[in-house]
């Protein structure tokens, strides 16, 4: 029974040393000439970094926000990038639903359809605008949001962006889509849609159109930021760079 006892105390040893060196490895512990630990971004994440260098680690994800972005952007500004995606498409407003079923019963569902498409190409149109906005928020990016963002859940980055650009992003879409919707006669359509409607009907609608697109655009570019990110994240293939495999395959 006491040489069962001594083995098992000197497998615990073993497993115990084993563990530590392990647990050094995973944390990256790491010293400088004065015997302290270095990295930055490891000691605020207090998790593994494995052998990346905390500039690495941040140009990594300012790197996969940058290519989240340029792709959410060029896909949307692309014919049919909101009105081609279902996930994203930009339909009437929950309080003209009823309008557009009767509007439709009474056989100007073209004109509906014409309602929608142009809503969409305006939000396509002003897709255009937001590669810049996203560049100047990730060039902001300090050591702490590239910690928050690291340590953060699946969808932290595409977060970090719209707390930092919704305001601005918002103030670059409105006056673009106003301008759109009235070069493909978005305003006309949906005032043939409404007015056709409030002649039928005891409760009239007159939402603000340009600011009903702006928000649902805003909500597709930051749905679509969100799938580029699921992708650098977790598909290797997505990872287009040496410095992007070594931050997302650590």
């Amino acid at each position: 029974m006491k040489q069962i006892l001594l083995c098992l105390t000197a497998v615990l040893f073993l497993f115990s040393s084993s563990q530590a060196q392990i647990l050094k490895k995973v944390l990256g512990d790491k010293k400088d000439s004065t015997g302290k630990s270095s990295g930055v971004l490891s000691n605020v994440l207090g998790s593994g970094t494995g052998s990346l260098s905390t500039d690495e680690i941040a140009a990594g994800l300012k790197e996969a926000l940058s290519v989240g972005a340029e792709k959410a952007g060029s896909s949307l500004s692309a014919l049919n990038g909101y009105f081609g995606n279902a996930a994203i498409k930009i339909l009437m407003p929950d309080e003209a639903k009823k309008a557009e079923e009767k509007l439709r019963a009474i056989g100007l569902g073209k004109q509906v359809d014409e309602a929608i498409l142009s809503m969409n190409r305006a939000a396509e149109d002003a897709a255009k605008s937001a590669a810049p906005i996203f560049v100047n928020a990730i060039k902001q990016m300090s050591i702490k949001d590239a910690a928050n963002i690291l340590k953060g859940g699946d969808f932290a980055a595409t977060n970090y962006l719209k707390d930092k650009t919704t305001t601005s992003l918002t103030e670059a879409f409105r006056p673009v889509i106003e301008k759109s919707l009235e070069k493909v006669d978005a305003t006309k359509y949906w005032n043939t849609v409404v007015t056709a409607y409030n002649k039928v009907s005891l409760n009239k609608i007159n939402p603000d159109l340009s600011a009903y697109v702006t928000e649902k655009a805003l909500t597709g570019i930051f749905y679509q930021v969100g799938q580029e990110e699921q992708q650098i994240r977790k598909d290797p293939l997505a990872r287009t760079s040496d410095l992007l495999k070594k931050v997302f395959g650590n």
